[in-house]
């Protein structure tokens, strides 16, 4: 807009509320404009010297018309101006810059012109004045005139110190100065600093963002320690606020690293206890120094399982945490395994004695060890792990596998057919799990055959899914097989009267028909109304085409193969626990989708499970002779198959008879744990054999519920008093249950509140205590109160614990409690 088009714009305002309007043009700045205003319905009146003429026109002659008096040069002082009265009344326009701008935007109060005069260059351009105009208020002063004149600069609505700030060091994170130099640029840096200076106390002879930066992260090592009581109170708060608010939370990372390198924040840390910084996370290396110790007093016995996962929960909520969960999840499943390996007694009197406490209790010593080693392969810095990974290491191989794979041989060297009391076996699964759901002809079954899925991974697989909403998940166990590798397990779980070796290779015949592949599985789930398919094509289909699949049959088995095919590799054997995780995430999906599909009874099993170990194994590990036999037709890690085998301490023989098998083989396992040595194949991740971690077999029955049956935890708020007398309150908080797999965490932030106005921090607090013992479910929330709060003195003030409304950035009142802040003249020496 041009300057001649401004000055039209504001007469012609003046007009709508204004018969005359009165102009001094001390330079005569725009008497060669005047005509070419073409102000409608108004005539220009030029002032020379005929004051009481004009007077005569403006009262007497003509007293409706509209007229733009123009003054130009000198106006006569008081009495000696024979118009004062009639400019008094109807006020005077004058045209400089300034003034336009103060009329536009309507301010009025004492010092505002000042600052439109000061700042000349922010007001040049029409859109700066235009977004300005929607952020004041009429009766705005300079200050917060100056204060949203930064906001508009800054691209933002808000104007208080703490947004502008925050925006500043969003901008900081990344290395840039542009919006900074534009508050310099346009003469408001100066004010930016007077405000960061009254407002926070940080003050220097040549302030930069930079050494703001520094000095607030200072405070915070110091506590915002102030010799002026509350003096440093703003910034206590703000700075919580910017660390973390999402906002501004990635930016405060990245610059908290950088001041942490700055001040070698590392260096002030060396001889500190891990116990002392449970209540630190200002920076990274507090959580480092943490695990580094935390995994050596592990390692060296010095810390119980029980102060480790307290230490482990409380650093949850660490700012850092994402980047060192697998780290402290590796050091919790060590504490775990070390501490039961340490008490574990693995004597048993009878087979069945040894699988059944394998099911109850042993199988979780391979659950801890798998989420260790899948943690501590998968972390990004491992470093931490050396010392503690090779005590892991050492007693799951030494006290553990070797030490159970002993005690119980000595079991299955007296059993002469292989069957329990106990577990019914896997070669009746069909006829035990899926025949008394289809029975009747009106219900589906699903099976889902996950190839080594091993029992502790379906434990965790029944953890998961109870986790979701609507689903209940109950696992039970089979036993599996024997020989314990894929083509018998598989043929074991189809409907059947008959399975055994065809006497090709390890190839195995279902009622005289081949049953390798899903082609020759389909046929024969053909005669009980069924079929089969790989979990990789039901993942790619939508959900219509799964129902539409599900609808056609009355059984169908799901063929899902991540572990074996990584396990049997020697290339990729080490990946097996992370096979297990990807397989525990896809099954969880496959289930989800086939439930959306109105699939209600869901069974999910495995055709063997398997031996590993992350170490390479030494020549212990394997036996020092080889099988001998009229017909060696498979040798295998953990089996033989042939005919005419000759018996030999290091093996268990069996014929096919005493396994159940309609075969003319023979059968040999290795004792043990032991391996056949065998070129080209892979040692560490084995099965075939008899050990419990192999046999014992899964069957994990998955039902979805009509109604929602999970819901977070709930906690109460627990008042000492209904009075807030000093700057800080401490609020009591209880969670009322343990969490579980159906009663999940709560994460809420707490705050004071008068109305809608926040008077001190925001506390994040995670409830997430899973101890029955009441006593370790009480939190305490630290409320600072600001230095605003004394405004509200003597009035009721709102404690609120707040959580995000799923899916969006809004939060909602989970619960509060009423105060009456009661703060006496003393109280502000309490800061």
């Amino acid at each position: 807009m041009s300057e001649a088009s401004a000055v039209r714009l504001h007469l012609e305002r003046r007009f709508e509320t204004h018969r005359v309007v009165f102009w001094h043009d001390p330079e005569g700045e725009y008497a060669a404009d005047l005509d070419s205003l073409a102000l409608e319905g108004v005539e220009i009146l030029r002032v020379a010297n005929d004051e009481y003429a004009v007077k005569n026109r403006l009262l007497h002659l003509e007293p409706e018309a509209k007229f733009l008096v123009y003054r130009s040069g000198s106006v006569p002082a008081g009495i000696g101006n024979w118009l004062l009265d009639l400019e008094l009344a109807y006020g005077i326009f004058t045209a400089d810059r300034a003034s336009l701008v103060q009329q536009e935007l309507g301010l009025t109060a004492d010092g505002t012109g000042e600052v439109v005069q000061a700042h000349e260059k922010f007001f040049r351009a029409t859109k700066r004045v235009q977004n300005l105009k929607t952020l004041l208020n009429p009766n705005d002063d300079a200050r917060l005139l100056k204060a949203k004149m930064s906001a508009v600069l800054l691209g933002q609505r808000e104007h208080s110190m703490l947004e502008i700030t925050r925006t500043l060091l969003i901008e900081n994170g990344t290395g840039a100065d542009t919006k900074y130099s534009a508050l310099a640029e346009y003469g408001l840096g100066d004010f930016y600093w007077q405000g960061v200076g009254s407002i926070y106390g940080y003050t220097s002879p040549s302030p930069s963002i930079d050494d703001f930066v520094l000095w607030m992260f200072r405070q915070a090592m110091d506590g915002f320690k102030s010799e002026r009581p509350g003096g440093l109170r703003n910034i206590q708060l703000d700075f919580g606020s910017l660390r973390y608010d999402i906002r501004s939370q990635k930016a405060m990372i990245k610059i908290a690293k950088r001041v942490a390198r700055d001040l070698d924040y590392a260096r002030t840390i060396e001889d500190a206890s891990f116990r002392d910084l449970l209540g630190n996370d200002l920076f990274e290396e507090a959580d480092q120094k943490i695990i580094s110790d935390l995994a050596r007093a592990v390692a060296d016995r010095a810390v119980t399982a029980r102060e480790v996962t307290e230490v482990i929960r409380s650093r949850q909520s660490s700012i850092w945490i994402d980047g060192y969960r697998k780290l402290y999840a590796a050091i919790g499943s060590a504490s775990g395994l070390l501490t039961a390996l340490s008490a574990l007694s693995l004597s048993m009197q009878s087979f069945d004695e040894g699988l059944e406490q394998y099911r109850r209790d042993w199988f979780r010593i391979d659950q801890l060890y798998r989420q260790f080693t899948y943690a501590a392969r998968t972390a990004e810095h491992t470093g931490p792990l050396e010392e503690l990974r090779a005590q892991v290491e050492s007693f799951y191989v030494n006290k553990f596998l070797y030490t159970l794979g002993a005690a119980w041989q000595q079991h299955v060297d007296g059993v002469d057919r292989w069957r329990s009391a106990v577990l019914r076996p896997q070669t009746s699964f069909f006829a035990d799990h899926v025949k008394p759901i289809t029975r009747d002809g009106r219900r589906k079954a699903v099976v889902i055959v996950s190839d080594a899925l091993r029992y502790e991974i379906a434990d965790e697989l029944g953890s998961r899914i109870r986790q979701e909403d609507r689903f209940d998940a109950t696992l039970d166990a089979v036993l599996g097989v024997l020989p314990s590798y894929t083509q018998l397990g598989m043929a074991a779980l189809l409907p059947h009267a008959t399975i055994g070796h065809s006497g090709k290779g390890d190839l195995v015949d279902v009622d005289g028909q081949p049953s390798a592949g899903t082609g020759n599985r389909s046929k024969m789930l053909a005669g009980v109304l069924g079929t089969a398919v790989p979990a990789e094509d039901l993942l790619s289909m939508t959900r219509d085409e799964i129902r539409e699949l599900y609808q056609q049959y009355q059984v169908l088995y799901v063929y899902h193969n991540r572990i074996d095919a990584i396990g049997d590799k020697q290339g990729t054997e080490r990946q097996v626990f992370e096979a297990a995780e990807k397989t525990l995430e896809e099954l969880v999906d496959l289930v989800k989708r086939l439930t959306n599909a109105n699939a209600t009874n869901i069974l999910v099993t495995a055709d063997h499970g398997f031996l590993f170990q992350d170490s390479a194994l030494d020549d212990a590990g394997y036996l020092s002779v080889a099988p001998q036999g009229d017909n060696i037709a498979v040798q295998a890690r953990r089996y033989v198959l042939g005919t005419g085998l000759k018996p030999d301490p290091a093996f268990k023989t069996f014929t096919s008879a005493q396994l159940g098998l309609d075969s003319d083989y023979e059968v040999q396992v290795p004792k043990s744990i032991h391996r056949l040595r065998l070129k080209g194949s892979g040692a560490r991740f084995v099965h075939g054999g008899a050990t419990l971690q192999e046999i014992v077999v899964p069957v994990l029955t998955i039902n979805k519920k009509r109604r929602s049956d999970t819901r977070l935890v709930n906690v109460e708020i627990l008042p000492e008093s209904d009075k807030i007398t000093t700057g800080q309150l401490v609020v009591k908080l209880f969670q009322t249950e343990p969490v579980s797999e159906k009663i999940q965490p709560r994460k809420v932030r707490a705050g004071l509140y008068v109305g809608e106005t926040l008077i001190s921090n925001q506390a994040p607090l995670v409830f997430d205590q899973e101890s029955t013992d009441k006593r370790d479910r009480y939190q305490r929330a630290v409320m600072l109160l600001s230095q605003d709060a004394n405004d509200y003195n003597n009035r009721t003030v709102e404690f609120r614990l707040e959580e995000l409304i799923p899916n969006t950035n809004q939060w909602r009142v989970y619960a509060k409690a009423m105060y009456t802040l009661k703060r006496s003249f003393a109280s502000d020496f309490d800061f």
